[in-house]
């Protein structure tokens, strides 16, 4: 069984002191690649260098994260970092009101300027949204013919806001270790909604740890409780979840498992 984490903050000091022992459990456990998305100009350094050093391994996605964006954005985005030509992905960008709106102007900028550089470079969009659906949607819109596509990341939401999502063609929801937590509504509203050719499996490591492992740092292995879980919710085999959303990944970024 293989699959793809298409999104781990491996280069996190979470792993310094460990980072090869878990690349090697994540190989053992069928994980064929691993996506690893910067957010901000120091972050895409330290992801280019991790990839650098398991090439065809992992692949770096550079962007600048909402939570990241300040009044210096457009400083920060002039950095020629974020267009290395390694990167398979602009990402990890997007809009997040969870905590504060102070910098929602820029964040609503700075989004929409690293939109315009998918449609520019046709690279796909990894997308991190809190609180803050309606408002990226609305920018996504205005590039609704010209968007490659890309990733939904950590969807948790409702059936209603998977719709919403789902309407863009060439995106998939990028599903994690919350469809594995009790009171998650994931495991009713994804086989409503969702069909497998629309999701992706990711980690969102070190964070989120899947149920049996909640509570500890989460790693690429951890996915495989992922993959139950969807199985059970879908009624199908692992290996169907897996050959699925290996399409979706290849489709998506032009990478096999």
């Amino acid at each position: 069984m293989k699959y793809i984490d298409t999104h781990c903050h491996l280069d996190g000091e979470e792993f310094n002191d460990d980072r090869e022992t878990v690349v090697q459990h994540a190989r053992e456990a069928g994980c064929t690649k691993i996506f690893l998305p910067a957010i901000d100009t120091k972050s895409c350094q330290s992801v280019l260098d991790v990839c650098a050093h398991y090439p065809d391994y992992c692949y770096p996605m550079l962007g600048l994260h909402p939570e990241e964006v300040r009044g210096d954005w457009r400083e920060q985005l002039a950095s020629s970092i974020f267009h290395h030509p390694s990167s398979i992905a602009i990402g990890e960008v997007g809009l997040d009101f969870y905590w504060s709106r102070e910098f929602e102007q820029e964040q609503l900028e700075a989004f929409e300027e690293q939109v315009r550089w998918s449609v520019e470079t046709r690279l796909p969009l990894m997308i991190h949204c809190r609180k803050a659906q309606n408002e990226l949607v609305s920018i996504l819109k205005r590039y609704w013919d010209d968007l490659p596509g890309g990733v939904f990341h950590c969807f948790t939401g409702n059936e209603q806001e998977a719709r919403q999502l789902l309407e863009f063609p060439r995106f998939v929801l990028g599903i994690g270790g919350v469809l594995t937590f009790k009171k998650s509504h994931l495991p009713e509203v994804l086989p409503a909604i969702v069909p497998l050719d629309r999701l992706v499996l990711e980690t969102d490591a070190p964070y989120m740890a899947p149920v049996p492992q909640r509570g500890q740092r989460n790693e690429p292995s951890f996915v495989r409780h992922i993959i139950t879980r969807l199985a059970e919710a879908y009624r199908v085999s692992e290996e169907e979840v897996c050959e699925k959303t290996n399409r979706n990944v290849e489709r998506i970024f032009g990478l096999k498992a």
